[in-house]
């Protein structure tokens, strides 16, 4: 899907399907075919299956699908904020964080680098679970390529009605493109596993 967008296909990873040349122009999301990290550490401030007692992993990416006005990454998801990175170094970072003893690896808003995010962990086989943390703004056509890599789906489910999404997000469409993609979610991950000092591994 990667060497796709490299080629020119138009971006249709999240529901807005701007179909936007990356390559070329910033999509809807704010972003070109580079991948940006806004921020990446050791995080404590998850719920607490996946934050644990070391720390989430967490990558959060620049940009985001989503307008929420309420958003408390506001800087990061306008894409003010971020460093560009290639493939072999978001790999590199996966595993960096896993050796600082991270429980897990979080990708904050990765929607919009899917393909890019996809490559990163087929080349890092992780020891460790990968949280898919999002706003639950995705087409599950899409997330059907992260199959098997994925361990954890996060959603943040927002809405249940139009007016509200669009009023606060600009995106009509939310619940049906949310409800669509958790149903894709449960499909692959199935229900939540646990190991024994309570920490989510799988679900």
């Amino acid at each position: 899907m990667s060497e796709q967008m490299a080629a020119g296909i138009k971006c249709a990873l999240c529901p807005r399907q701007c179909h936007a040349d990356r390559n070329n122009v910033r999509g809807y999301c704010g972003e070109t075919a580079q991948v940006r990290v806004a921020r990446a550490s050791l995080h404590r401030w998850e719920e607490p299956c996946i934050s644990g007692s070391a720390g989430s992993g967490t990558v959060f990416f620049a940009g985001c699908p989503l307008r929420c006005v309420y958003c408390q990454n506001r800087t990061i998801a306008l894409g003010n904020k971020g460093t560009a990175l290639t493939q072999k170094q978001l790999t590199a970072l996966f595993l960096l964080l896993q050796d600082k003893g991270a429980h897990n690896i979080n990708l904050v808003n990765p929607t919009h680098y899917l393909p890019w995010v996809r490559d990163a962990l087929q080349l890092a086989r992780l020891r460790v679970p990968v949280v898919w943390n999002s706003g639950g703004y995705e087409r599950a056509e899409a997330l059907r390529a992260m199959e098997g890599l994925v361990d954890i789906y996060l959603p943040d489910l927002k809405y249940a009605g139009s007016v509200r999404a669009e009023r606060y997000s600009g995106a009509s469409d939310y619940w049906a493109a949310a409800t669509k993609a958790i149903r894709e979610m449960h499909r692959q991950t199935g229900k939540p596993v646990w190991d024994a000092s309570g920490l989510l591994r799988k679900g």
